[in-house]
C-alpha cells in the first residue's frame, strides 16, 4: 500500500499562516491522503489537525519540527508520532524559556541595527497562541509590519545567521533534537539536509549579505560538508532523511535517497507550507509513503 502524502506542514501555532483545520482542507483538495502538521518545537494544532482529518477521511500524523543548530548552522529534525508525554512537557517549557531569552536578544540587536523600538508586545500581536515558543518570524513580521517591508527579504538580511539581528540563544544540539524526538516515543528524521550550511565562521558571518548568486556559489563549495554530519546524526539514532523537499534539486533528492538507503534510513518528503506568499504548494513535490514508513509513522 501507497499513500499520497505531505508529512511536513506549518500552522499558525508556529510560523505558519492558517489553522490546522484549513491545512487538512487544502490538503484533501489537493489530492494528498495522508497529512502531518509538524509545528516548530510545539503539538499544538495535532488534536484540531487530527479531528479535521477524520472528519474529511485522510489520515493523520502528530508532528514536530524541532529548530535546533550547529554552531550558526540551523538544523531542523522532524519527529513524527510524538506523544504529549513528560518528556514533551518538559521540552515544551524548555524551548518556550529559551525561545523568550532569544526574542529578547533578537529584539535588542535588531531596534539597534534598525534604529526601532519594536517591543515584545508588538511581536506577541503576530502569534496565534501564547503558550507555543515564540518564533523568529514573529519577530520578522513585527519589524516588517513598522518598515512595511517583506518579511522574507527583511529575514534574509537582518535576522539570518550572520545578519546584525541573528541570536541561536536557547536552541538545542541536533543529536539533542533527535534523542528528545525518540523521548516522545516518535521517529527523528532529518527536514531539507540541502538546507544545512556548515560554514567557516567568517563566511557565515557575511553569507546573509552574499548576492544570490555568491550565496549559491557558497552552497556548492561546501555541501559536501553536510554528509559526515549526516553520519553522525545516523549513528546517534536518527531514523529517516527528508529527501523529497521544494527546494531540493533533481541531484540533491537522488543524493540524500542514495545516502538513506544505503544506511537503511527512512525516506519522507513534505510541502513544507507556510503561507500562500511562498510559492509553495501543500502535496508538492508528490510523495508516496510506502509501507514501511506507514507502520513507522503511528497514523490516526
Amino acid at each position: 500500500m501507497k499513500l499520497r502524502a505531505d508529512l511536513h506542514t506549518h500552522s499558525y501555532f508556529s510560523d505558519g499562516a492558517f489553522a490546522p483545520e484549513a491545512l487538512v482542507s487544502r490538503a484533501a483538495a489537493a489530492g494528498v491522503e495522508l497529512l502531518a502538521l509538524t509545528d516548530h518545537d510545539n503539538m499544538a494544532g495535532c488534536a484540531e489537525g487530527a479531528a479535521a482529518a477524520k472528519a474529511l477521511g485522510l489520515k493523520f500524523v502528530r508532528g514536530i519540527e524541532v529548530s535546533s543548530y550547529l554552531g550558526a548552522a540551523k538544523v531542523h529534525v522532524l519527529g513524527y508520532g510524538c506523544a504529549e508525554n513528560e518528556a514533551y512537557v518538559r521540552f515544551l517549557k524548555e524551548r518556550q524559556e529559551g525561545a523568550r531569552m532569544r526574542a529578547e536578544d533578537i529584539l535588542s540587536k535588531a531596534n539597534e541595527a534598525l534604529s526601532l523600538d519594536v517591543s515584545m508586545e508588538e511581536v506577541d500581536s503576530f502569534r496565534a497562541s501564547k503558550d507555543t515558543p515564540v518564533h523568529t518570524m514573529h519577530i520578522v513580521r513585527a519589524f516588517a509590519a513598522r518598515l512595511n517591508a517583506d518579511a522574507g527579504e527583511l529575514y534574509r538580511k537582518v535576522f539570518a545567521p550572520g545578519g546584525r539581528g541573528f541570536s541561536d540563544m536557547g536552541r538545542p544540539l541536533p543529536v539533542d533534537a533527535v534523542r528528545i524526538i525518540h523521548e516522545m516515543g516518535g521517529i527523528a528524521v532529518l527536514a531539507h539536509p540541502a538546507q544545512i550550511l556548515l560554514l567557516p565562521e567568517d563566511i557565515s558571518a557575511r553569507f546573509s549579505s552574499l548576492s544570490a548568486e555568491e550565496r549559491e556559489d557558497v552552497k556548492r563549495t561546501y555541501g559536501n560538508a553536510r554528509e559526515p554530519f549526516m553520519e553522525m546524526l545516523a549513528a546517534a539514532g536518527l531514523d529517516g532523511i527528508e529527501c523529497y523537499h521544494p527546494t531540493h534539486t533533481e541531484e540533491e533528492t537522488e543524493r540524500f535517497l542514495r545516502f538513506a538507503r544505503e544506511r537503511d534510513l527512512l525516506v519522507t518528503g513534505g510541502s513544507d507550507f507556510h503561507d500562500d506568499g511562498s510559492g509553495r504548494k501543500i502535496g508538492h513535490p508528490p510523495f508516496f509513503a510506502e509501507e514501511r514508513l506507514l507502520a513507522a509513522l503511528r497514523l490516526l
